[in-house]
C-alpha cells in the first residue's frame, strides 16, 4: 500500500475553523486555504438582523462558500451558527473536529458594522455590534481552545484599521475592534506556553456586503470634515478580500510559526494618515 502523501501546499493538511464564512472575506479565507491543502469547518449565521442596515449571509451563500472549498479537493463541514451563542458554537466546534479529526487554526472573522453620530448611537447598536465582534470573537476563541492547547496552533482574529485608529462615525464598531486587539494580546502572552500563536489583522475597506448607506450619507451630508480620516495613502479606495485572506493565510502557516501578538495591518496605509 502506498504511503500516504499530505497533500501540497502553505497549510496542507492543516484543519481551520472560519466564523463569519458563507460570503465576503469568510468566503475567500476559506477558498483561500482550501487551495493551499486545508480542510475547513465554516460557521455563518445564515441569516439577517433587524439592528442592520444590510442584510446577511443566507444558507445558499453558506453551502455555496463549502462548494468552491470542495472544488479544490478539500473538506468543508458547515453549521449555522450565531457567535453570540457561545454552547451552540462550541457544539458545532466539536462536532466538526470530530468530522476533520482536529484542529489546527481558527480564524475569527465574523463581525458587523453600524453607522451613526454620537448623539444617535443606540444601545441597542451598542449591544449588538459588541456581542458580535468582541464576544462572538472571543466565543470562537474559547470554543476552538480546547482542541489547541494539546498540540499547538494559530489564531487569527480580524479587526479592522479601526481597531487601531479612532475611527469615527461608527464608535461601537471602532470601540469593539479595538477591544479585539487587547483580547488578543492577552491570549497570545496567557497561550504561548502552549505553542498556540494569536494575531489580528487589521483591513481597510474591503468590497464586502458590510457597508450601511448610512455611513456615505454622514460623510458626504452631515460630518464631510472626517472624510479625510477614512482615505487610503495608497491610490485605492478598498482592498480586496484575497488580500486578507492572503495574509491569514501566512499566520496560519508554518512560515509564520514564531510570529504572534501581531497587529498585521493590510490597510492600504490608511492607518498612516
Amino acid at each position: 500500500m502506498a504511503e500516504h502523501i499530505r497533500p501540497p501546499g502553505r497549510a496542507a493538511g492543516k484543519r481551520v475553523l472560519i466564523t463569519g464564512a458563507a460570503r465576503g472575506m469568510g468566503r475567500s479565507h476559506a477558498v483561500r486555504l482550501a487551495e493551499e491543502g486545508a480542510d475547513v469547518i465554516l460557521v455563518d449565521i445564515c441569516r439577517s438582523l433587524s439592528e442592520l442596515e444590510y442584510p446577511l449571509a443566507t444558507p445558499d451563500d453558506l453551502a455555496r462558500t463549502a462548494q468552491l472549498v470542495e472544488k479544490h479537493g478539500r473538506r468543508a463541514i458547515t453549521a449555522v451558527v450565531d457567535v453570540r451563542d457561545a454552547e451552540a458554537l462550541v457544539d458545532a466546534v466539536e462536532e466538526g473536529v470530530v468530522q476533520l479529526g482536529g484542529l489546527d487554526a481558527v480564524v475569527s472573522n465574523a463581525g458587523v458594522l453600524t453607522a451613526a453620530t454620537w448623539d444617535t448611537t443606540t444601545s441597542r447598536q451598542w449591544r449588538t455590534v459588541v456581542d458580535i465582534n468582541l464576544i462572538g470573537t472571543w466565543n470562537t476563541c474559547f470554543a476552538a481552545l480546547p482542541h489547541l492547547v494539546e498540540r499547538g496552533g494559530s489564531i487569527v482574529n480580524i479587526s479592522s484599521a479601526a481597531g487601531l485608529k479612532g475611527t469615527p462615525l461608527h464608535t461601537p464598531y471602532t470601540a469593539s475592534k479595538h477591544g479585539v486587539v487587547g483580547l488578543s494580546r492577552a491570549l497570545a502572552n496567557e497561550l504561548a506556553a502552549q505553542n498556540v500563536r494569536v494575531n489580528t489583522v487589521h483591513p481597510t475597506g474591503v468590497a464586502t456586503g458590510m457597508s450601511p448607506e448610512s455611513l456615505f450619507g454622514l460623510l458626504s451630508e452631515v460630518r464631510p470634515d472626517l472624510a479625510p480620516l477614512f482615505g487610503n495613502a495608497l491610490p485605492v479606495v478598498m482592498t480586496e478580500a484575497i488580500d486578507i485572506s492572503n495574509a491569514v493565510l501566512y499566520l496560519i502557516s508554518d512560515e509564520a510559526r514564531h510570529v504572534t501578538g501581531m497587529e498585521f495591518k493590510v490597510d492600504a496605509g490608511v492607518t498612516l494618515k
